[in-house]
């Protein structure tokens, strides 16, 4: 049974995106109520709470993400620049940080949380997930250098690429709190010198090297007289997640980070290189199948009782959070920014949560000293269920709306606008 249903799960992630791609109707909604099925219905399946097994949820969550990191920064096709990547930085700058304020102050004076489970539970809500946002995502790399990226679609891959790893600084605020108390004077040096400041800049630098050095070998004349990227299999994709991943972390840096900058990097290192969408295919078939296992554990968390110490308020709060809280601060972080008011909005509203948030509370938990344990993965999946299921059911009718004004707006003015000045 165990290996028929291994056989049957794998086929239907291969071949379910082929079916439902037109549909309102997402492959993760497809497997989270599988996951929830088949554990209501069969008992004789191990329990699986994320408080009974964190060390698995951790690292199972933590690898998710990573091979999903390198498959977004492979896929994005638009160079990295101040003004050519500006609406990621408002995302970044503003819109996170307003949503991890905004849920804290919730947190504190709704959910009667502490201050450090509230700042948890905000940094772990708050990143863009690049593991369910498939639909509103950059599918793949365009060996065609003239063709770009759409501005909703390069904001929310290159935002949920960078604020997975951004997010962290303010999971370690929150584990100091809840060790050191609130009081600054006992965290708040450190925190600034080693948990910004160094790591930050550890997961940048340790990125660009990797993929400076993989990029080299792979795209420079040595390689090409040796045909290393004829020769070389997807599965070097990840080599790079790893080993950029493992070389920051040893030098206590941002994993997360690190992972995104390196993909950057070597698509950087010659952005029309067919080797590209080689790397970039098999991540993806590693990041899928790792997606299902983990939607159907959630599914078979929620089946088996996760939702138990939820309370009224926790609901409101996370409908709040899916519908009020990260469309606004994403409106507010896009105004006069150069996308028009329809990419404004999708962007806003698609700050899909996913693998990433369930990662951050297991971390935080398992590194801290936090109350409310089992309220805080509660809202956490209960925010991840919302937003499967809503985002899911919006996502591809959404995207098929803005393409097809994109495309009616180009061919009106091609004369006069660049694909990439076009708004919508």
């Amino acid at each position: 049974m165990v290996f028929a249903a291994i056989g049957l799960t794998t086929l239907a992630a291969a071949l379910l995106p082929r079916f439902l791609w037109r549909l309102p109707i997402s492959t993760p909604m497809v497997f989270l109520a599988a996951g929830i099925a088949g554990f209501a219905l069969i008992p004789d399946l191990p329990d699986p709470d994320p408080l009974a097994h964190t060390e698995i949820a951790l690292h199972l969550t933590e690898v998710c993400v990573i091979v999903s990191l390198m498959g977004a920064g492979l896929a994005i096709n638009r160079p990295v620049g101040w003004k050519r990547w500006s609406t990621t930085w408002r995302l970044l700058a503003i819109t996170m940080p307003l949503s991890i304020l905004a849920v804290t102050v919730l947190g504190v004076s709704a959910l009667g949380l502490g201050v450090a489970s509230a700042l948890l539970l905000g940094a772990a809500l708050a990143p863009t997930d690049p593991v369910l946002a498939t639909e509103v995502q950059v599918s793949e790399p365009v060996v065609d250098e003239e063709v770009d990226d759409d501005e909703a679609r390069l904001a929310l891959t290159s935002e949920a690429g960078l604020n997975d790893g951004l997010a962290f600084p303010f999971t370690y605020a929150a584990i100091a709190i809840s060790i050191a108390g609130i009081a600054p004077g006992g965290w708040l040096g450190e925190w600034v010198a080693v948990d910004l400041a160094w790591r930050l800049s550890m997961g940048f630098l340790g990125g660009i090297a990797v993929g400076w050095l993989l990029g080299k070998l792979f795209f420079s004349r040595a390689g090409e007289r040796l045909k290393l990227t004829e020769r070389a299999e997807g599965f070097i994709a990840l080599a790079a997640t790893f080993l950029a991943y493992g070389v920051t972390e040893l030098v206590e840096g941002y994993g997360f980070v690190a992972v995104f900058v390196c993909a950057c990097t070597i698509r950087a290192a010659e952005r029309a290189h067919g080797y590209h969408r080689v790397l970039h295919n098999f991540v993806e078939q590693i990041e899928r199948l790792l997606t299902v296992v983990v939607l159907i554990l959630l599914g078979g968390a929620i089946a088996r009782g996760v939702f138990d110490s939820l309370q009224w308020v926790d609901v409101v709060v996370a409908a709040l959070f899916l519908l009020v809280i990260r469309p606004l601060a994403g409106w507010i972080g896009l105004a006069f920014g150069k996308t028009g008011p329809r990419e404004r909005g999708v962007i806003s509203f698609f700050g899909v949560r996913g693998v990433g948030s369930l990662f951050y509370i297991a971390y935080g938990l398992q590194h801290g000293n936090f109350t409310h344990p089992d309220r805080l993965w509660a809202i956490a999946s209960l925010v991840v269920l919302g937003s499967i299921v809503i985002h899911g059911v919006v996502a591809t009718p959404a995207m098929n709306y803005l393409d097809r004004r994109r495309a009616r707006a180009a061919k009106q003015s091609a004369e006069d606008i660049g694909p990439t000045e076009t708004h919508v």
